[in-house]
């Protein structure tokens, strides 16, 4: 059985269950709608705690699927959960699983979706695929106008899933170190930035928290990632712990609509170093902070402050 800090995997999916479901019921909020764009860890770990204490401990009456045409089509299986209890919540990545013990409802918000907790007796939006009704009068509804989302019936160990066995460790977790991402990182030409956005080294870091990061770390995100030293990857690791975990508390990164589960946006975006800043002083140094485009995506840094 794969271990799992020390834990096998029934052990550590006890342990992630118990401690996501302590945040998420410790976060009531008002009913709300959570939107956004591009949802990104912080967002959807914002989303997981503001729809959970809605359907944590409670039962599912009913599962409508308005549109099975998702970026996997939702299985008619999915049905079984009726009259299941959710036990617990968490998030692998950017995904959402909710537990019962029939098995374990995998969501992904795609590109464009939303999760928001409304009366059943609210109007359906044209792009509101699939919805959950629970016994608490309740119903969580996905909204996913491009349809790169899913809703998944998982009957197994959800973590040993072909769309999640393979991803890397969660950054915030123990796993991710500096000496992992050192043998990640070796004989790699590959720029560093698009190491550490890729999911099989490490989940969760999109092109905004890299550059972030990378500036936080004072590493040029064009670096040949064979050729940063462990000490300087030691600072990558925790500069990516920070910037995510500002973001989670602060609600996510807002840059168009995102708003956190109070309907509020999020303020992350005001602390900005360098993502967006394009021929802006550096907030350092004072030197004009450059754009570059690192597999087909805007990278931003500074070229004093990062070598």
């Amino acid at each position: 059985m794969v271990k799992r800090d020390g834990r096998d995997a029934e052990d550590y999916h006890e342990a992630a269950c118990y401690a996501n479901t302590q945040v998420a019921l410790a976060a009531r909020r008002t009913p709300s709608t959570i939107r956004q764009p591009m949802p990104e860890l912080p967002e959807v770990e914002t989303t997981l705690r503001g729809v959970s204490p809605y359907l944590i401990r409670h039962r599912i009456t009913e599962v409508i699927v308005r549109d099975k045409r998702l970026r996997w089509s939702v299985p008619d299986t999915i049905h079984d959960l009726e009259g299941q209890r959710i036990t617990c919540g968490e998030r692998r990545a950017k995904y959402l699983l909710f537990h019962t013990a029939r098995g374990t409802l995998l969501l992904h918000l795609g590109m464009s979706g939303s999760l928001r907790i409304v009366p059943p007796s609210t109007s359906w939006r044209k792009h509101d695929h699939f919805a959950l009704t629970m016994d608490s009068g309740k119903q969580l509804r996905l909204h996913d106008p491009r349809r790169f989302g899913a809703a998944l019936l998982i009957e197994s160990n959800p973590h040993e899933h072909k769309l999640l066995r393979d991803l890397g460790p969660e950054p915030l977790g123990p796993q991710f170190s500096a000496k992992q991402l050192q043998a990640a990182c070796t004989g790699k030409s590959a720029a560093i930035k698009l190491v550490i956005m890729d999911a099989h080294v490490v989940v969760g870091v999109g092109n905004i928290y890299a550059s972030e990061a990378l500036f936080m770390a004072g590493i040029d995100p064009r670096k040949p990632a064979g050729k940063v030293s462990l000490p300087r990857l030691a600072k990558l690791v925790a500069a990516i712990r920070e910037v995510l975990a500002s973001s989670i508390e602060m609600g996510g990164t807002t840059l168009r609509d995102f708003l956190n589960e109070k309907g509020e946006p999020g303020y992350f975006q005001q602390t900005l170093r360098v993502y967006d800043r394009a021929g802006e002083p550096c907030r350092l140094c004072g030197a004009k902070i450059r754009k570059v485009v690192l597999g087909q995506r805007s990278t931003y840094f500074c070229p004093r402050c990062q070598k």
